[in-house]
């Protein structure tokens, strides 16, 4: 439709809705969240509620921390670094956090702190827990609306050993405490399976437990867990956390979490210095390895240097007294060196094929220097064939008794070092700090929860806001109607809170007959009226008949309100307006006025009441009423009834105005065939209350029996939310008489 061949309002209602349309504006943004302003303030109140009570039910947890430092040594004494090679590579610090975190060391701790064991008092789900730690004081809480089973605060059980068959580990049994010191051990079915008394081991059958210390009211019960050994290991490592402090640093940093700071601490310590003593322990099981090793190849050697000096000394004897010249006794020195060289070197892969194979580059490192020895030791050789016979008997002799002597005495004094290494052995590593609790709980605090639970509230309200916005398709402006539909829209109605008064009012009062615009003419939809007045004339110039019709596509749109005041508007401006309810099925426009429903339509088409008593007046000069009389059980059929289209052409001739107040189109078909004997067709829409689809269907009725629709009149327009949008309340200004 050309803008041009538009009444001026139209197009400018357009070209409005055409601009704002061009994106979404942030007016348009503040408009619905002012318009469901009540909807996110509930959700902000609802998470600002669900983290105060995180904060009041949630269970703070502390934090220990403690100093550990990896030295890159193997031994404690700086004597015995010659061991070195013996003794193995220097410790890395990547393995030992690995051993920290073993079941070696972890399952120590487990063992001697009991740590498998769990007890704790059973308290009332969400709000016990937190109830029974504020607790103060050694008596016990009073029991909480007679609850004793559960535990309020004071309540302590110590657990020392507690065994069960594997098919109960990892699952809960109950203690329920008795008279003086007494209990009862249950199953997950309430079964009972032993009874016991505090400082008491008790057996039946799989079963044992023994129970220290029990500080509780007859009645309470307690929760006992025995966990199996990957369970209780894996618990452990959840709370148990190591890393390296600085890169390279051999500094450990240690931490565990948990609820109870002096628990936290002991589990801590008993960590580090159990992992130290593991560490000494090794050391000293390596020296110990290695000397015993050491004390398997002593006898033998003690044989050979024995047999070498006997054999030297026998030898001596048989020939006299004889002497090596100086030549003789260089070449002695150099074979029993390279031949020291060879037995040590063999010693040592000895060593090394204990722990790896033949193929291991270490051994072949090994045999490679054993391989250029012995082609040194071939040269000697041949140095020393070059000698007198004699001079190599006893050369030969001498070395052996060198040899043996020297590799003897070596492994003698290796071995002593090795006693002393492994009485004095201190480990690779160290504790620097023991363990310290927190003295504040870690992790988010609880200013924290609650600012985040606010805004993530308000987040969460904008959102549902938005997911219910888009899932309305319903009609909210009335640039949308003429936009899509190509009807005017003649007026657009606000919404009155003085209207939604009188309605109050009048189902209080028993339907008491007040008007809007009687009572408050000075109300933004009183005024709008008066604007439908003016576009009303001049919409009924061009028509046959001086009568309006006013519908709507569904109920409660609001059509009888805009009959009745328009009517009053009407005739304060000193025009006879009658309006007639022709919704025969609900009408009530009777009871505004204070009229009986009785001698009105029904009556005068079945001739049972002539036009005179048909025709009431109302207290409002100039305004008259045509009530629906009793209800009919053909509503339809007597509107079609010639009597009543001879009503409607004879109130047109005696008043300035008709209004007819129809039913919704949608809903009946009475609006299609009251509409062919009006002057001009009303459709009612109101805004959030029906999609686009919806009036387009009441129109195409209305077309197809034969009534043109002139335009809309749109009603309860949310000004407030116009405010936002436009910065004025949409198309409604206020211009009101001030009392000086």
């Amino acid at each position: 439709m050309d803008n041009d061949k538009l009444p001026l309002n139209q197009g400018q209602q357009i070209q409005r809705a055409d601009d704002a349309d061009e994106g979404l504006a942030i007016g348009e943004i503040i408009a619905v969240l002012m318009e469901h302003r009540w909807l996110i303030a509930a959700v902000t109140a609802l998470f600002l509620l669900l983290g105060f009570a995180w904060t009041f039910v949630s269970k703070p947890v502390y934090r220990a921390d403690g100093l550990l430092q990896v030295e890159e040594k193997s031994t404690g004494m700086s004597a015995l670094k010659d061991l070195q090679p013996l003794l193995g590579d220097s410790t890395t610090v990547s393995a030992e956090l690995e051993i920290l975190t073993s079941r070696m060391v972890l399952g120590r701790v487990i063992d001697k702190l009991k740590l498998d064991i769990e007890a704790s008092p059973k308290t009332l789900p969400l709000l016990g827990g937190a109830m029974a730690r504020r607790h103060k004081g050694d008596e016990l809480a009073p029991a909480f609306m007679g609850l004793g089973s559960y535990a309020w605060g004071g309540e302590k059980i110590q657990v020392d050993s507690l065994r069960v068959p594997r098919s109960l580990l990892d699952k809960p049994l109950s203690l329920v405490a008795g008279e003086g010191g007494a209990f009862d051990l249950l199953d997950e079915e309430g079964n009972l399976i032993l009874k016991g008394q505090v400082g008491t081991r008790v057996e039946e059958q799989q079963f044992a437990v023994f129970v220290s210390r029990l500080v509780a009211r007859p009645g309470t019960r307690f929760v006992l867990v025995k966990r199996s050994s990957e369970m209780a290991v894996k618990a452990l490592r959840a709370q148990f956390a190591v890393k390296e402090r600085g890169k390279k640093s051999g500094i450990l940093e240690a931490s565990f979490t948990g609820p109870d700071t002096e628990k936290i601490v002991a589990v801590l310590d008993d960590i580090l210095n159990t992992y130290v003593r593991q560490n000494v322990e090794q050391r000293s099981a390596e020296a110990e390895n290695t000397l015993k090793f050491l004390e398997t190849q002593l006898p033998a050697l003690k044989k050979e240097m024995d047999a070498a000096e006997a054999a030297y000394n026998n030898y001596r004897q048989s020939r006299g007294s004889l002497d090596l010249n100086i030549e003789t006794q260089s070449v002695l020195q150099s074979l029993v060196e390279v031949d020291n060289q060879i037995v040590a070197l063999r010693q040592e892969r000895d060593e090394l094929r204990q722990s790896f194979t033949a193929e291991h580059p270490r051994v072949q490192a090994v045999d490679q220097r054993l391989e250029r020895l012995r082609e040194r030791r071939k040269q000697f050789d041949s140095d020393v064939n070059k000698l007198p016979d004699t001079q190599q008997r006893v050369l030969q002799l001498a070395r052996d008794v060198e040899v043996s002597t020297t590799l003897y005495t070596n492994l003698v004094n290796t071995s002593q070092q090795l006693r002393v290494s492994k009485a004095g052995t201190t480990g690779d590593v160290r504790v620097i700090d023991s363990a310290v609790a927190s003295r504040d709980p870690i992790g988010t605090k609880k200013s924290v929860v609650v600012v985040t639970s606010l805004l993530l509230g308000f987040l969460c309200g904008v959102v549902l806001v938005w997911i219910k916005r888009s899932l309305r398709v319903v009609i909210e402006q009335p640039e949308t109607i003429e936009a899509r539909m190509g009807l005017p829209v003649y007026a657009t109605i606000p919404h009155s809170r003085q209207e939604v008064e009188i309605q109050k009012r009048s189902h209080g009062k028993n339907g008491a007959n007040e008007l809007l615009a009687i009572s408050n003419p000075e109300d933004d939809a009183v005024e709008s009226l008066r604007g439908l007045r003016t576009t009303i004339h001049f919409a009924l110039l061009d028509t046959q008949h001086k009568s309006l019709l006013i519908t709507g596509s569904s109920p409660g749109l609001g059509k009888s309100f805009i009959s009745k005041n328009l009517g009053a508007v009407l005739a304060q401006a000193g025009q006879r307006v009658v309006i007639v309810d022709a919704d025969l099925r609900k009408g009530h426009i009777n009871k505004e006025f204070g009229l009986r429903r009785e001698t009105g339509i029904s009556e005068y088409v079945a001739g049972a009441a002539e036009f005179e008593h048909v025709v009431k007046p109302t207290s409002v000069p100039n305004l008259w009423v045509v009530t629906t009389g009793q209800i009919p059980p053909n509503p339809s059929e007597l509107l079609m009834h010639l009597r009543f289209e001879g009503l409607l052409e004879k109130l047109s001739e005696q008043f300035d105005t008709l209004i007819v107040d129809a039913p919704p189109i949608l809903a009946v078909s009475d609006a299609a065939i009251i509409g062919r004997h009006t002057g001009a067709t009303l459709m009612v829409a109101r805004a959030g209350r029906h999609p686009i689809a919806e009036l387009e269907q009441a129109v195409k009725r209305l077309n197809h029996a034969g009534v043109q629709v002139k335009g809309f009149v749109f009603n309860d327009l949310d000004t407030d939310r116009q405010r936002y949008r436009y910065g004025y309340k949409g198309y409604v200004y206020r211009y009101q008489y001030k009392k000086s």
